[in-house]
């Protein structure tokens, strides 16, 4: 069994390390808001992120079973129409896509 004291000092240590780890981001914060870049990327990443998914999504069909590749199509029509139509709520968008994209594998 070890020391009491050793213990004690793990646990300072992880509790050092915890808080420090969870400020950090708080203190990084308020300088980021101001970035241009920061601005940019909030604007233009959740429709990257799209691109990476539909692309992903019509390589595994396209080199797949070909018989998917028109449910992709269709579950990325729902994905682009939802994330314009509805404020570019990524969540919303993406989970629309994914829902109608295994409803189709699943059930036509």
């Amino acid at each position: 069994m070890p020391d009491l004291s050793y213990v004690m000092a793990a646990l300072a240590i992880a509790f050092v390390i915890t808080v420090s780890l969870r400020a950090v981001p708080f203190l990084l914060l308020k300088p980021l808001r101001e970035s241009t870049f920061v601005r940019h990327m909030a604007f233009w990443m959740p429709a990257g992120i799209l691109c990476i998914l539909a692309a992903t999504t019509f390589r595994s069909s396209a080199f797949g079973e070909v018989t998917h590749l028109w449910e992709a199509a269709v579950a990325t029509a729902v994905t682009v129409v939802v994330h314009l139509g509805f404020g570019r709520r990524t969540l919303l968008s993406v989970g629309a896509g994914t829902a109608v994209f295994v409803t189709l594998v699943n059930l036509v």
